[in-house]
């Protein structure tokens, strides 16, 4: 396992550079995340999490929100959907518009235990809204990922693929590898690592690191800031997102009443 994180990381590295618009796609509901990451947890049987974001990229310059839903459907499987819309792109309000709609879902088979981590697979299928400039004009992806807890820190990885419809592009997949580093009772450090390759060329457009800080603010409710860097002179070269997500109904604590007779 480690030598083939360590050669994914090496080879996207290595790739030489290649641009293309930068599409949200399909993505995870926070808290059931790291930032771009997905876990392998869900919400619990009949939960709903919603989970909206706000991002902001440099070069080129990109403005946009992501509505994500969740609900679970069992304790092990999750049905996702999720809207990107470009508020502006280069600066330009002009240029704005949805990109396609997801609808997918995430199901765990195999639980974390002591010495083995969770694994999950997902598949999806994306929408055309209509918007030339942002859509692939709809298409089918999937992948896996797989969670484990060491100490304090949950680790997580995804391979992820897509394959759009439009004509002249390419088959994509993702790397994700995040990590949730547990500081408070209601608090995580988050840091991540993702590599992209590019949906109109045979060349990797995406390389970049991300920390992020998420806190529980209520029993229900959560506020997610992180930030992200390019790696190799890419694009964008750097990015600010914020998110606030919600999960319903919350989870009661049930505390067993012990009642000794002194006869």
């Amino acid at each position: 396992m480690k030598r083939l994180i360590i050669f994914s990381i090496f080879f996207l590295i290595l790739s030489s550079n290649a641009y293309s618009f930068d599409r949200k796609g399909f993505s995870p509901t926070a808290p059931f995340s790291v930032i771009s990451t997905f876990s392998a947890e869900s919400p619990k049987q009949n939960q709903v999490a919603i989970d909206f974001g706000f991002e902001f990229a440099n070069d080129p310059d990109i403005k946009r929100t992501n509505l994500n839903l969740s609900y679970g459907l069992t304790n092990n499987v999750e049905i996702i959907a999720n809207l990107p819309y470009n508020l502006s792109y280069h600066n330009s309000l002009n240029d704005n518009g949805a990109e396609d709609i997801n609808f997918g879902f995430k199901h765990r088979v195999v639980d974390e235990t002591t010495y083995l981590p969770a694994f999950a697979y997902m598949l999806y299928v994306s929408g055309d809204l209509g918007n030339d400039e942002f859509s692939t004009e709809g298409g089918i992806g999937g992948g896996f990922i797989v969670t484990k807890k060491v100490g304090p820190v949950k680790a997580h990885g995804n391979l992820i693929y897509f394959r759009p419809d439009k004509e002249g592009l390419k088959e994509t997949w993702n790397i994700n590898l995040g990590s949730e580093l547990k500081v408070s009772y209601n608090s995580s450090i988050l840091f991540e690592v993702i590599g992209r390759k590019a949906i109109n060329k045979n060349k990797i457009d995406l390389l970049e690191w991300r920390l992020g800080y998420r806190v529980r603010i209520t029993d229900i409710s959560y506020t997610t800031v992180s930030t992200g860097f390019d790696i190799k002179n890419r694009t964008p070269d750097v990015r600010f997102m914020f998110g606030i997500s919600v999960v319903l109904p919350s989870e009661k604590n049930k505390f067993r009443r012990i009642v000794e007779d002194n006869d």
